[in-house]
């Protein structure tokens, strides 16, 4: 007879997981393949998890860095996380058929960049450098118009044109309590840098730190579901160790779990970045499930019901 499983508690975060702008980039890479057929090329991955592009280049995506590597006479969609002006641009010069799956929540950041510029201000982006979001709202003005800042130490060797007349936008995926502290820099030596009238970091990204601080104390070991190149995954693990929770760890997929690492736990938590789908969550609660008697536990810190329409293109027939 085997030996029965050590017991575990299992708490799950809530909300986790798809967000409503990588639900809807996902929707609108398949709506192209079923209206024009396949191939359909995307720039860049639609958005950062290895499992969800998989799936589309079995369906009939082609993911490529640049619009160069696309051919004219094939659709192409922009991913989730932006583009630079120029590519739309680029795109209509050639006279491609294009269709803009950047998150709405991004676009409202272009939105606030374009506003200040036109306004006379000089932009600082908080963000992380060479990540697709902030090349892209870094791109949408002219250079030398937006000045990078990752951490607070980047913020006293700021050289700025004119400190009276700046303001401030946000990577949509950072951690909500890191940014504040860039934030406060930047008041603390710009006290008139004109700040967005509503938080950058969108709703998802909040929500899903929120759950992992809250689940964090009660908890020996965390799993995040995501990939190593998303942003808010990246996050997420460094949210649960500040807050408590001694051992976190990014998986991809049930199989990069390390075992030896969770021996002896008694409570483990379970997370999901916002590009991660629920049927890895599956996999990794089952897997962990072989290993132990378990109990689970949902820490359910708010509830999304977001949804984001697809472009116009996508919803009028060929």
């Amino acid at each position: 007879m085997s030996a029965p499983l050590p017991p575990l508690t299992l708490y799950l975060a809530a909300p986790r997981g798809f967000c409503a702008g990588v639900d809807r980039a996902i929707k609108i890479v398949e709506m192209a393949i079923e209206k024009w057929g396949a191939p359909v090329y995307v720039r860049h991955e639609i958005v950062h998890n290895k499992y969800v592009v998989d799936s589309l280049r079995a369906l009939g995506a082609v993911f490529v860095e640049e619009l160069d590597d696309c051919p004219a006479d094939r659709p192409v969609v922009f991913s989730a996380h932006g583009v630079p002006k120029a590519v739309p641009a680029e795109a209509a010069r050639r006279e491609m058929v294009w269709v803009d799956a950047t998150c709405p929540l991004v676009s409202k950041v272009h939105i606030e960049a374009e506003r200040h510029h036109q306004s006379g201000l000089q932009i600082i982006m908080i963000g992380h450098a060479g990540h697709p979001e902030t090349i892209g709202t870094m791109g949408q003005l002219p250079e030398g118009e937006v000045l990078l800042v990752e951490t607070e130490a980047d913020v006293p060797g700021l050289q700025v044109r004119d400190p009276a007349r700046l303001a401030f936008v946000t990577q949509t995926t950072l951690s909500v309590d890191d940014t504040a502290g860039i934030v406060a820099a930047l008041q603390a030596r710009f006290p008139q840098i004109v700040g967005p009238h509503k938080e950058d970091i969108c709703y998802a990204t909040t929500n899903r730190q929120e759950s992992v601080k809250a689940m964090a104390p009660h908890i020996d070991a965390m799993l995040v579901v995501g990939a190593p190149n998303s942003s808010n995954s990246r996050r997420l693990v460094e949210v649960g160790e500040r807050a408590g929770c001694p051992y976190a760890q990014l998986v991809q997929r049930a199989t990069d779990i390390d075992w030896r690492a969770l021996d002896g736990a008694r409570a483990i938590g379970v997370t999901a970045g916002a590009s991660a789908p629920e049927v890895l969550v599956d996999e990794v609660v089952a897997a962990i499930g072989a290993r132990f008697d378990v109990t689970p536990r949902l820490v359910e810190t708010a509830k999304e019901n977001v949804e984001f329409k697809v472009p116009r293109i996508l919803r009028v027939p060929a």
